[in-house]
This record gives structure tokens, sequence and C-alpha cells, in this order.
């Protein structure tokens, strides 16, 4: 039981120690690697995705919110990887019910966020 106990704290200060909280998240980012780096190293409130079996063309789309009202926003497609800044949630939800993911992205997501390119 003993040792139980110890691995469960090693485990929570692992855990503790390579994560960061919200508050810490830099305002500006220089790289789409620096973007991917701090949004895997932190807690969110929201974590979500949806499922891209029907499209052509996104693969897969992943939604990152600390505040529950603007967030990072990935879509990764066959040959680029895109991390949108400041996507309402409200764009997200919307996104997630859209009949066609590519158009909906080219209407309302593509030109209007920051966007950092892999």
């Amino acid at each position: 039981m003993k040792n139980l106990f110890y691995f469960l704290i090693l485990v929570f200060m692992m855990v503790s120690c390579t994560s960061q909280n919200c508050k810490s998240v830099p305002d500006t980012f220089s790289s789409y690697n620096e973007v991917l780096s701090t949004i895997n190293k932190t807690s969110f409130k929201i974590k979500d995705d949806v499922n891209t079996s029907k499209s052509s063309w996104i693969k897969k789309a992943n939604y990152y919110s600390c505040n529950e009202v603007t967030g990072f926003m990935i879509i990764k497609t066959k040959k680029q990887n895109y991390i949108f800044e400041n996507v309402p949630i409200t764009i997200w939800n919307d996104f997630k019910k859209s009949s066609s993911f590519g158009k909906f992205y080219n209407k309302k997501i593509r030109n209007k966020y920051k966007l950092y390119l892999n």
C-alpha cells in the first residue's frame, strides 16, 4: 500500500510538472511548432474533436479552449496542418454540425483567424 502511495505521488508530480495552466499561455507565437508544443503542454477547460471521416479533405479537427469563449482550432489535411488562434467556440460548434467541413472552412474560417502552418 505504501508503494502505491509513493507511485501515485510520483505520477502526480510528473503530470503537474509537464503541464501548464491556461494563465501561462503566451499571447503570441513565432511558429507552428511553438503553438503546437504549448497546446500539448496546457491543461485546457475544453478539449474537443469531431469525426471528420465524411470529409475528403479534412482528416482531423480539434479544438482547445481555456476560457470557453475562444480557442485554438487544429485542422489536419493530407498535405498541410493548420492551427488557428482565437477561434470562437460558436464557430467550432457550427463547424462540427456542418454538412461539409471544407465548405464551412472556406466560408467561415479561412483568412479570418491568425494562422500557423506546418
